[in-house]
């Protein structure tokens, strides 16, 4: 989304000079702060398209960075990090962050993400406000809740389409088992990890034409699923 206004929180110098230029090419506009209470003046002071954030800054952990924002800022947030742990990128996940790359990273796979979470907050609540959703071969038709891959309708039990439709409400959108199991099943749910296993399989054979290098649901190891933003 050209012409976008991306806030980027970093305290890495060279970080910051590198996404400086890759974004401008690209035509986005860009505000950066060095430090957790700068980015969070800032945002307040022109709310941005997105956010940036670093999760490592010098004067607040990431995480309560993240909480903060969140408590009034509801476009997509990006999350940089050099921590790779899987429970890192859940925390980050299930505080309100969009999505989560781990440095290094290419500029490449940063503006995907950044066009991702864009058209999402673009599109946010699309089975609410729009009667249908196609990407690829595959569309969903809400009003009449059918289901069709490559001019194929497919039936769906009532609980694989509630998974199918969470997904599609978050499209791009990075989904932790424990939200997935919260949105579908319910707060008693959110440890049976194995329901979201067994239900994501028969929801896999019955949408992709090769389950096992889906297209449409992604998996992201450790955390969770999302459904393809492209």
């Amino acid at each position: 989304m050209s012409g976008a206004l991306v806030l980027l929180i970093e305290d890495e110098l060279p970080i910051r000079r590198f996404l400086r230029a890759g974004l401008a090419e690209e035509g986005y506009r860009l505000t950066e702060a060095e430090n957790a209470a700068q980015g969070l003046k800032l945002a307040a002071q022109q709310p941005p398209d997105v956010v940036i954030l670093d999760l490592g800054l010098p004067d607040m952990d990431g995480h309560e960075t993240l909480r903060q924002l969140r408590e009034w800022y509801r476009g997509p947030i990006v999350i940089l990090s050099a921590r790779d742990q899987e429970q890192e990128k859940i925390a980050a996940l299930d505080h309100g962050a969009d999505d989560y790359l781990v440095k290094p990273f290419s500029t490449g796979e940063l503006l995907a993400r950044l066009r991702v979470a864009l058209r999402h907050a673009a599109h946010a609540g699309a089975e609410k406000d729009s009667p249908a959703f196609a990407i690829g071969g595959l569309a969903v038709d809400f009003a009449a809740r059918r289901v069709v891959v490559e001019d194929r309708e497919v039936h769906l039990t009532p609980l694989e389409y509630k998974l199918l439709a969470t997904l599609i409400r978050y499209a791009g959108k990075v989904l932790t088992h424990r939200t997935l199991l919260k949105e579908v099943w319910g707060p008693l749910h959110v440890h049976e990890t194995h329901y979201l296993r067994v239900f994501m399989a028969s929801l896999r054979r019955k949408i992709e034409a090769d389950p096992s290098a889906p297209r449409y649901l992604l998996t992201e190891p450790g955390v969770g699923y999302r459904l393809a933003g492209e």
